[in-house]
């Protein structure tokens, strides 16, 4: 492997004779192989790596062709590990744009730039990447014992169903051993699109299922009862904690009414703690719990300060299950 010498903001381009696929991976790194339309192009094609300092490097391989004096039937050196056959962006150049957008959560017009390709490359190239390596990974499924479900709008337009069904491995964070998993993605909200799902997976990988943690959501909860009979259906600790805040909030709404008549205003002592109130214990200043001090102490105030405790017992509680 050459580099050659160019003025600087021009282009570095690196000759590489590609003897062994294995060897160019590790010395070169990742190659985006570019075919030309010139008629060498059967044995060289331009390639670009996925940064040299700091700007694209294009490479030129040259794959060698070889042919039987026998029978004359000609074929080329084989660099399928280094890229996939006619594309554009090299494996390891892949597995760079796709750390990039999930670790570093990079955009794809920054790894485009990267790369020196267009954003439509780079985003064609990263989600058959991601499929490949995330989707497609049989091994991505084992080990599951605690099961996360929940919903998620990935879709802010009139047209199509708005609502996804996210799927993730809650074990690593129950055994306290690393962050969850993102299992799966499923384009609906339904009891179906769920059921549907936990059907296509074996009875042997269901059957290890031992909970299943999910929102309020009715049709989880039925599909989950349905296919994983053995386990145990559970509220996530978010939507706990957020239905206690919910409840907290009605209370303090009701009391308000009772005691002054009318909705919330400026200079009302429940209206100006509304905010202090879903704040942490241990977040909370001198300033915030002398001002939950003086509201606690009208006698007309004591129901919110029952309710009050509810999100942090229930975070609490959370905390210790998971």
């Amino acid at each position: 492997m050459s580099l050659g010498s160019k003025p600087p903001g021009s282009v570095s381009p690196l000759a590489v004779r590609c003897w062994n696929a294995g060897p160019l991976i590790r010395t070169t790194g990742a190659i985006r192989v570019v075919a030309t339309a010139s008629p060498a192009a059967r044995s060289h094609g331009r390639s670009r790596t996925n940064r040299w300092g700091w700007r694209p490097t294009t490479l030129l391989v040259r794959v060698r062709r070889y042919k039987c004096t026998g029978c004359g039937r000609v074929w080329r050196q084989d660099i399928s590990k280094a890229a996939q056959p006619r594309a554009k962006i090299s494996r390891r150049g892949l597995r760079w744009a796709l750390e990039g957008i999930v670790c570093q959560h990079l955009t794809v017009a920054r790894v485009a730039e990267g790369l020196g390709v267009s954003w439509h490359t780079a985003n064609s190239a990263i989600l058959a990447e991601g499929k490949r390596v995330l989707i497609e990974d049989p091994a991505r499924f084992n080990g599951v014992a605690v099961l996360g479900v929940d919903e998620h709008v990935w879709r802010h337009t009139r047209r199509g169903d708005k609502y996804v069904t996210v799927i993730i491995d809650l074990t690593p964070v129950r055994d306290r051993t690393g962050p969850a998993r993102l299992l799966d993605m499923i384009e609906g909200r339904s009891k179906q699109v769920f059921k549907s799902w936990l059907a296509e997976r074996p009875k042997v990988w269901r059957d290890g299922i031992e909970v299943v943690a999910m929102d309020g959501v009715t049709g989880f909860k039925t599909a989950a009862a349905e296919e994983l009979p053995d386990a145990v259906e559970v509220m996530d600790p978010f939507h706990v904690v957020r239905l206690a805040g919910d409840a907290l909030d009605r209370c303090r709404q009701r009391v308000q009414q009772q005691t002054i008549g009318h909705r919330g205003r400026s200079g009302d002592p429940l209206y100006a703690a509304r905010r202090t109130l879903h704040t942490g214990h241990d977040l909370l200043t001198e300033k915030q719990k002398d001002r939950l001090k003086a509201l606690f102490v009208a006698d007309n105030h004591a129901e919110v300060e029952a309710t009050w405790g509810l999100p942090r017992i229930s975070l609490t509680l959370g905390v210790e299950c998971c």
